[in-house]
């Protein structure tokens, strides 16, 4: 599955000549804000400069994809085809890999039909391969980790020791320093994980019953402290290298009020207001060299919050239409105009087999499917108050996958043993 999978993607990338970005705006398309920080990493400015023009020091992105693309402009040139293809190519094996734990989540979730199936469908879906093979952005690894640490909180309960704990702490450091809207999930997860281990323990250990259950409490308690250990000995390097910088406390990104503002604002719709954006609006970018980059973030965020506070209905609705846009899929320019229309539809299908498949799960009392309704109910909840894209849904789409096809399948079951319910009555009545 894996080597298809990245046999399909890879050759997209050719056939396509996805790598061939346009050069607009002094290639800004080509990985936009981390695209922008690689480059100046990769030229000796630090991490620096979202927007272009030397604007200094910068928190706008969390590090560690805009350092794999200064690697990667390092050693093949900076907004060039060859580095494009790499960064595309390393996108794919992100994606391609992702078969791996979308596989292992659904065969212990479900079964092993749900399973291939799942996988199989992640290998050659072309809307899949889209994200992994345009867009230079962390998008396919957040995919990939939100997999892996799902999949991890769910065999939690049958491993013991602290070595499950260590992996734990350290793809959730990971994480965090890739993509800090993933970190919406970490609470659920780690009561999940210290739940199912300390469960575990209590019912493979039943003679010597108190003691022992406080052993096994005491056990998955010292796991999660070895867990939070680890996650933060991964972050704190990022840490004090923004306070060295800014003088002050950044939880790794610090790009949150901008983003609100863009969301929230005299003429919001729900949808990304872009011409709000430094890149976009002249006086903006103004206002952001000339305040620096912290005090331009604190002024948008309160600009949000005057306007939210204003009305808060009126924010309500937003954020409703947010959720709409976020499942649906947003308003889409198109030049056909009935094709826009077909994409958001397949869109919203994806969403509604989703949501169908989960309430189906949690009725059957699958093993996992609590867990992943708090991915589905947590992961999403910043984009209702900022802003919604259709990238954005991609972290998720991996289990997303895999409850459609579950649904799909008991859907197939459900067909035959009714068929087989009607031979067998037409047979009788013979």
């Amino acid at each position: 599955m894996v080597a298809i999978a990245l046999f399909l993607r890879v050759g997209w990338i050719l056939v396509g000549h996805t790598y061939k970005f346009k050069e607009l705006e002094n290639n800004f398309g080509f990985g936009w804000e981390m695209g922008r920080i690689g480059a100046a990493i990769a030229s000796g400015q630090g991490f620096s400069n979202p927007f272009g023009t030397p604007t200094g020091p910068t928190a706008w992105e969390p590090p560690l994809y805009p350092y794999l693309i200064a690697v990667v402009f390092r050693q093949f040139g900076i907004y060039s085809h060859a580095s494009a293809f790499v960064l595309l190519s390393i996108n794919s094996v992100f994606s391609a890999l992702t078969c791996v734990p979308i596989f292992l989540i659904a065969r212990r979730t479900f079964s092993e039909r749900v399973a291939v199936g799942s996988a199989w469908t992640w290998a050659v879906l072309p809307y899949v391969m889209f994200w992994c093979t345009r867009w230079v952005w962390e998008t396919s690894l957040s995919a990939l980790l939100m997999a892996l640490i799902l999949w991890l909180a769910l065999t939690m309960q049958d491993r013991d020791g602290f070595m499950p704990w260590l992996e734990f702490g350290l793809l959730w450091g990971i994480a965090a320093l890739n993509s800090t809207v993933l970190l919406s999930f970490l609470p659920a997860s780690g009561l999940w994980a210290w739940y199912q281990q300390a469960r575990s323990g209590r019912r493979h250990r039943s003679g010597k019953k108190h003691a022992l259950i406080h052993s096994s409490l005491s056990n998955s308690f010292a796991g999660v402290v070895l867990a939070s250990v680890v996650f933060f000995a991964c972050i704190a390097p990022w840490l004090m290298h923004e306070y060295r910088t800014f003088g002050r406390f950044i939880f790794i990104r610090d790009n949150f009020g901008a983003e609100l503002r863009l969301g929230n604002g005299n003429g919001a719709d729900g949808t990304w207001m872009q011409y709000l954006h430094p890149t976009q609006d002249v006086y903006a970018m103004r206002q952001y060299r000339a305040m620096g980059e912290l005090s331009y973030i604190a002024m948008r965020k309160k600009q949000a919050m005057d306007y939210i506070q204003a009305d808060y209905f009126r924010f309500f609705v937003l954020c409703v239409k947010r959720f709409i846009y976020f499942w649906a899929g947003p308003p889409r320019l198109a030049q056909v105009w009935w094709l826009a229309q077909v994409k958001n539809s397949l869109f919203l299908a994806s969403s509604v087999l989703t949501f169908w498949g989960l309430a189906r799960a949690l009725r059957q009392r699958k093993p996992g499917a609590g867990l992943l309704l708090w991915l589905i109910l947590l992961y999403p909840a910043v984009y209702y108050v900022v802003f919604s894209s259709q990238r954005y849904r991609h972290p998720i789409e991996p289990e997303m996958c895999i409850l459609g096809v579950y649904l799909l399948n008991e859907a197939e079951i459900r067909g035959v043993k009714i068929g087989q319910v009607k031979i067998g009555e037409m047979g009788s009545q013979k």
